[in-house]
């Protein structure tokens, strides 16, 4: 992760408050899935590395050149995780190793996996699905 374009050491990350939860997962496609996730609360992760949470929108980058945007109220809202593992165990890279944004009130494809970056703005940032058209808000 990215503080002042410093990594952070993913020891960091761990050494957060952890809480899990147990939610459907429901993909664009039709299906969907149960599952336990366990992380931080988004929101300890932004107050942690001093995110200015009144910006509008937070951007993501995926190592598998995928992207996506959601807005803050969803960022603050406090089932929004970021997960390190699935089913008690370490994140799968099925699943997104190292880390996924889980958003349970957000369909599947607005849940990033394999973040590679976090950018906090004001300036609307898009996403590979949104910008082909897509619902960009995709949830409740």
């Amino acid at each position: 992760m990215i503080r002042d374009k410093e990594i952070l050491d993913p020891a960091e990350l761990y050494a957060l408050p952890q809480t899990s939860q147990i939610t459907r997962h429901i993909c664009i496609e039709g299906w969907s899935a149960i599952g336990k996730w366990s992380g931080v609360r988004f929101s300890d992760f932004l107050a942690r590395i001093g995110a200015d949470t009144t910006a509008k929108y937070i951007g993501f980058d995926c190592a598998d050149d995928y992207s996506t945007s959601i807005d803050m109220a969803t960022a603050l809202h406090p089932q929004t995780l970021l997960t390190f593992r699935f089913a008690d165990e370490i994140l799968p890279p099925k699943y997104g190793f190292p880390m996924k944004l889980r958003i349970p009130t957000k369909l599947g494809f607005k849940n990033p996996k394999h973040i590679t970056s976090i950018e906090v703005t004001n300036d609307y940032p898009g996403g590979y699905w949104e910008d082909q058209g897509y619902n960009w808000f995709s949830g409740s």
